[in-house]
């Protein structure tokens, strides 16, 4: 069956890096575009970044640009989030999705048919 597994997650302090990762099985990885969203405590889910299946193609929220990379490796069927000068407000929750539209970065979670069970990130000031 499909899983997204997503690790590497954990508890650093304000300025500091955290590097995520999404083990993908049970699906053909590499027609798949894949993203990473986040959900605090009382808010909504939130758009991160996507990547194209080849990782030509990325889209992030414009919170997130300059400080988050998206990647994939398809030899690996593994999708990163590298995450740089964490700030207090990046604490959530963070899941990896895959969307079948191999060529379509996009931010509306609709489009996105799979779903990890999230790894924590949380920020210390």
């Amino acid at each position: 069956q499909v899983q997204l597994v997503e690790s590497g997650g954990g508890t650093v302090q304000a300025g500091e890096s955290l590097r995520l990762s999404c083990a993908a099985s049970g699906f053909v990885f590499d027609t798949h575009t894949m993203a990473w969203f986040r959900q605090a405590p009382g808010k909504e889910r939130e758009f991160v970044a996507a990547v194209t299946s080849s990782g030509s193609k990325t889209l992030y929220a414009d919170s997130m640009k300059g400080r988050f990379t998206i990647s994939r490796d398809n030899a690996k069927n593994t999708v990163y989030l590298q995450m740089n000068s964490l700030k207090p407000e990046d604490t959530a929750a963070y899941y990896c999705a895959g969307n079948p539209n191999r060529y379509r970065t996009t931010n509306n979670p609709t489009y996105y048919n799979y779903w990890g069970q999230g790894t924590q990130v949380t920020v210390s000031s």
